[in-house]
């Protein structure tokens, strides 16, 4: 697929009076005729219905992924973005004017996606116009290749003010957050009540993620969008291509004693860190290892001493991470476990570059807990202690690595 799936689109009714249309008029949105549906098994399907034909484009953007969509120009009144979004494979849409004369259009997309097609027809009795577009899944790869903002003569639009991997991003103002929903697809973790770990939370996933974009400090990436499985090793790969800050791993556990209550935050545990070192170097793809250092032609003597240089300065950030986070949830009435900060050998934890943490922000299998997860209101509370902690780490963090000259 080309850097930009460009369509200066002008669609003409077939009536003289067509002909001389004036299209710096405005298209105005038909509500019912818009929606944002699934289609196929990983597709998803645009509809949207307007009075007349008008010039587009499509493009992409990363961190977050987005698809944006520019027109010249559209009326959004009645559209209602609850209705008018249908899936959970888009995380979220916006729409609104941009600058005078232009119209744009966000979609969230959580995960990486293309158009796959995109077709604009015209309704030569009444002028109308249905622009449809079929989206795909792609991969992380492909989606970073093609994502940016297009350069194409005609559409003086001005820089939107996005980050890029060519421009170096300053953490202490812009934090890039891999939040990780744990199971997903044919594993649907713990199970309880009636509910199961993999939907509330990749539930409690979205709902954090949103908190995090609206204050205006994040990127947020996830490591799944919808009820599909991701094995432990690639959740980790995508944290690295994300190019992530930190790394969030959610999940709400049973156990059959049911003598587990609270919230609780694990670290890597310490006796499971030189097994996971000896463990990553006999990998063949040594790649996804530590981000930006292609181990794929090290020995493992080379591989172990650059892991534990990248643990040493990533432990103490990691455990003051977690320190934040437990005590962000613990001001917002947690309730938290007795013993809120723990360690142990889960492999989502095993990235040696990038502050990872895993959230338990409760059990299901406590009764107490089951009720709270299941309240979107507690959610919220809890989603605000996490943000709070992060808020909290990121400034300790960042006068931490000023005094070492990082």
């Amino acid at each position: 697929m080309s850097r930009t799936f460009y369509c200066i689109a002008l669609i003409w009714a077939l009536s003289n009076a067509a002909l001389a249309q004036d299209f710096t008029a405005l298209a105005r949105v038909q509500p019912d005729q818009s929606r944002i549906i699934d289609s196929g098994r990983m597709a998803v399907q645009v509809d949207l219905g307007v009075s007349q034909g008008v010039p587009y484009r499509i493009f992409t953007l990363r961190d977050p992924y987005r698809m944006v969509l520019d027109f010249q120009e559209v009326d959004w009144t009645g559209l209602n973005a609850d209705d008018f979004l249908q899936t959970d494979r888009i995380s979220g849409v916006q729409f609104g004017a941009y600058v005078p004369g232009w119209s744009r259009m966000v979609l969230e997309l959580g995960a990486p996606m293309a158009v796959d097609t995109a077709e604009l027809r015209l309704d030569e009795a009444s002028g109308a116009a249905l622009l449809t577009l079929q989206l795909v899944g792609t991969d992380f790869d492909t989606f970073n290749a093609s994502a940016g903002v297009p350069q194409n003569h005609g559409w003086d639009l001005p820089e939107p003010a996005v980050t890029t991997s060519e421009v170096p991003r300053n953490v202490a103002q812009v934090m890039r957050v891999m939040l990780d929903p744990g199971h997903g697809g044919i594993d649907p973790g713990a199970e309880f009540g009636g509910i199961d770990e993999k939907t509330m939370m990749l539930t409690f996933a979205r709902e954090l993620r949103e908190l995090l974009l609206r204050s205006g400090g994040y990127e947020v990436v996830l490591t799944r969008v919808e009820d599909q499985f991701v094995s432990l090793e690639r959740r980790i790969a995508l944290a690295h291509r994300a190019g992530a800050d930190v790394f969030i791993s959610l999940h709400a556990d049973s156990l059959s004693d049911g003598q587990a209550h609270g919230a609780a935050v694990y670290t890597l545990s310490e006796d499971a860190s030189d097994v996971a070192s000896v463990k990553l170097a006999e990998r063949h793809d040594r790649g996804d290892i530590l981000s930006g250092v292609d181990l794929n032609g090290a020995d493992d003597q080379v591989t172990d001493v650059l892991l534990d240089m990248a643990r040493q300065e990533t432990k103490p950030r990691t455990t003051s991470l977690a320190g934040a986070i437990a005590n962000g949830m613990a001001q917002q009435g947690g309730p938290m476990n007795r013993k809120p900060l723990r360690t142990a050998s889960f492999s989502v934890l095993k990235a040696a570059d990038i502050p990872s943490v895993l959230v338990e922000i409760g059990f299901l299998s406590s009764p107490r807990d089951l009720k709270n997860i299941k309240d979107p209101e507690w959610r919220a509370k809890m989603a605000l202690g996490i943000y709070q902690g992060l808020e909290d780490w990121r400034q300790q963090d960042v006068i931490r690595r000023s005094l070492i000259g990082q």
